[in-house]
């Protein structure tokens, strides 16, 4: 039951996705917007994108699934990592392509999905193994896998909703 809700925002956040990449080419998924030619530091599709996909494989292993399937490179890891800078990719050298970041986000998502539906009730409340302020904020493995598959999710959703609007592209 409690995986079924947690699953619930997750697949909100899946088909929110999918609609707000409508329109954005490739060429520009790992430009800053500039309108009127002012740039506007903020998270382009290639950050939001690549920075959730580290996300299912914490998801995965904090219900002690194997998530080999879903492994993201180690390569990505310092481009998307909480706080990275997230930098105007002007010649395409610095992110990976459009393709295999949007892959990665959406099969992640949907395998932390299916595991969160068949997970058992008893390992949402066990002890989230984070250190820190992430234990102190989500005390329980299901408060941080909600966190995850819900509303940090959403909070950069809206970093890419603003983007689209930046850029000159309409609101989904």
């Amino acid at each position: 039951m409690i995986g079924e809700m947690i699953a619930a925002g997750g697949r909100l956040g899946l088909m929110y996705a999918e609609r707000l990449l409508t329109g954005i080419k490739p060429a520009q998924f790992a430009r800053l917007a500039r309108p009127g030619g002012q740039m506007i530091q903020t998270n382009h599709p290639a950050f939001v994108f690549g920075h959730l996909a580290l996300y299912p494989p914490r998801v995965l292993a904090a219900l002690g699934k194997p998530a080999d399937a879903i492994a993201i490179s180690a390569d990505w890891e310092p481009l998307f990592k909480n706080g990275a800078e997230c930098r105007d990719d002007v010649e395409g050298t610095i992110y990976p392509a459009m393709a295999p970041i949007t892959e990665a986000f959406f099969s992640g998502y949907r395998a932390a999905i299916e595991a969160v539906t068949g997970a058992a009730e008893e390992q949402f409340a066990r002890p989230n193994p984070a250190e820190g302020r992430l234990r102190e904020l989500f005390p329980t493995i299901g408060s941080a896998i909600n966190f995850y598959l819900g509303g940090h999710v959403q909070n950069h959703l809206g970093q890419l909703s603003a983007w689209r609007r930046a850029v000159g592209l309409p609101p989904v």
